[in-house]
């Protein structure tokens, strides 16, 4: 082998060798990058405002169910693909993110689909809150059954039970109710969509920890909305009108409990963009009591709503709210 044959292999054997640790060296960074954003993602995000509902401290953000329920209001298709999405795996994941995220509370309904789900949680070292949406009926979940299996901090009667039995004249049922949670050993609320039945029970003194106050009155009877609207534009199915987030926040501005609203950003049809969800929670915060959160039911199978929508509620739950 010449002098020109040799140093020409090792030339080349020393570009090889170069771009070896060229490829090595990034490779390195992209994986030293990757691990860095899995460490990002299970490390603890900021806290969150919280309120003070009896002797717990709740985010203002609490974590929702309709989603994991399948409760879309948007169609059959649409509830089964939420369905399908929330396995029992995978609502394990979701809670466990949203306690990363900050959240320290979950409205849940269904118990009896949810105590494993929680037993399981508790398991992994989960100290997120519950709070259950209860009918308030029935043998099959007797208030003391729900609370000594899914050991949650409040019940609350089911907001469309609330409204028919106060549109039947049983509200009385639903006082009922509250007293037997109270006896259970949790705090005890009621949930409506009908502002005036909100209205109507602090007006009673009803002794409630909590209300939860949905933004839209979905459940209005059809002899109302026939009265408000020409026969022909009476919506088909559930009505969603954009006045009726103004009647509610006063409502919950009116009374001394600490509230919950739900349906901020109208079951998803204030959801088209990023902008106007942050336009419905800036509403949300701008119009509440200091006192009060929100309840948001988050589908994470398209992008991270719950990281999202926890940093909207630390950017406007600070705000003061509008008074009167």
């Amino acid at each position: 082998m010449d002098y020109q044959e040799h140093e020409t292999r090792t030339t080349g054997r020393r570009e090889f060798l170069s771009q070896i640790s060229a490829v090595a060296a990034t490779s390195g960074l992209a994986l030293g990058k990757t691990c860095r954003a899995a460490d990002q993602q299970t490390t603890p995000a900021a806290a969150l405002p919280t309120i003070q509902i009896g002797p717990h401290r709740v985010t203002r953000l609490v974590a929702g169910w309709n989603p994991i329920g399948g409760y879309s209001y948007m169609g059959p298709t649409m509830d089964q693909h939420m369905r399908e999405y929330f396995t029992p795996e995978r609502i394990v994941e979701f809670l466990m993110k949203c306690e990363r995220e900050g959240i320290n509370t979950h409205q849940f309904s269904h118990p009896e689909r949810m105590a494993p789900i929680f037993q399981k949680m508790r398991e992994q070292g989960s100290k997120i809150q519950f709070i259950c949406l209860h009918s308030g009926g029935g043998e099959k979940n007797p208030v003391k059954g729900v609370v000594e299996q899914t050991r949650p901090i409040a019940m609350v009667h089911h907001g469309g039970v609330t409204d028919r039995l106060f549109a039947d004249g049983k509200s009385q049922a639903v006082h009922d109710y509250v007293k037997r949670v109270h006896d259970a050993g949790v705090l005890a609320g009621v949930s409506a969509h009908n502002p005036d039945a909100i209205k109507r029970i602090a007006d009673e003194a009803w002794e409630v920890d909590l209300f939860m106050n949905c933004f839209y009155y979905i459940t209005r009877p059809h002899e109302q909305l026939a009265k408000m609207l020409p026969v022909v534009t009476v919506p088909v199915g559930k009505p969603f009108f954009k006045s009726d987030p103004d009647v509610m926040t006063k409502v919950m501005r009116q009374v001394e409990q600490p509230c919950l609203g739900f349906k901020i950003l109208a079951a998803g049809r204030m959801s088209f963009s990023k902008h106007t969800v942050k336009e419905a929670f800036k509403y949300a915060f701008e119009h509440i009591k200091p006192i009060d959160g929100v309840i948001v039911g988050m589908y994470p199978r398209f992008r991270d709503e719950v990281a999202e929508n926890a940093q909207h509620v630390r950017q406007f739950a600070a705000r003061i709210a509008i008074s009167g």
